[in-house]
């Protein structure tokens, strides 16, 4: 994590009060993803921290639904690896595996092909920000499911306060930014 990050990150992620619900402060990404230098460094760190992480190859980058997606898919071109969608419920045109979880604001379901991933495979999943857990922790529950390996849990960024690393398995947590 450099200075350089880390300005960047505050300069351009901005904090939109009590949305999508009263009382909930939500990081919107949007401003970083539409900026070209910082949206390359961005995913050059996310790409470095996933290599340090996994300690060896990646086979696949799991994306979550939504900002999940635009950040996985240049870090696993990086690594080599193929990329996966985790979507809502009801998105996915094949068979899934499906997990319901908790949310800061309610919950929600998430899928995953139930071919999208083989035993063995070495897995990171990905997305834009850590607040409770509850999504990252799912979808590692997707993974484990398919026989994969999850090697790595990263994110953007980290809401502290809101303890969502202690729900994921220590060690295999890297995040760009803790707020």
């Amino acid at each position: 994590m450099t200075p350089a990050l880390d300005d960047v990150l505050d300069r351009l992620v901005r904090d939109v009060e009590d949305w999508p619900e009263p009382g909930v402060l939500f990081r919107d990404v949007t401003p970083l993803l539409a900026d070209p230098p910082a949206l390359r460094v961005t995913v050059e760190r996310l790409t470095e921290l996933s290599s340090e992480l996994a300690d060896g190859p990646v086979d696949k980058v799991v994306g979550i639904e939504a900002r999940g997606f635009i950040l996985a898919v240049p870090v696993a071109l990086a690594l080599g690896a193929g990329f996966v969608p985790a979507r809502k419920a009801g998105k996915l045109p094949a068979t899934t595996h499906q997990v319901s979880y908790d949310l800061e604001y309610g919950s929600a379901t998430l899928e995953m092909h139930t071919d999208a991933l083989v035993p063995g495979e070495r897995v990171v999943v990905l997305d834009d920000v850590l607040a409770t857990g509850g999504t990252m922790a799912a979808v590692d529950e997707l993974v484990a499911a398919t026989g994969a390996e999850v090697v790595g849990n990263v994110t953007m960024l980290e809401i502290g306060p809101l303890g969502g690393r202690s729900r994921l398995p220590v060690g295999r947590f890297g995040t760009l930014r803790t707020y």
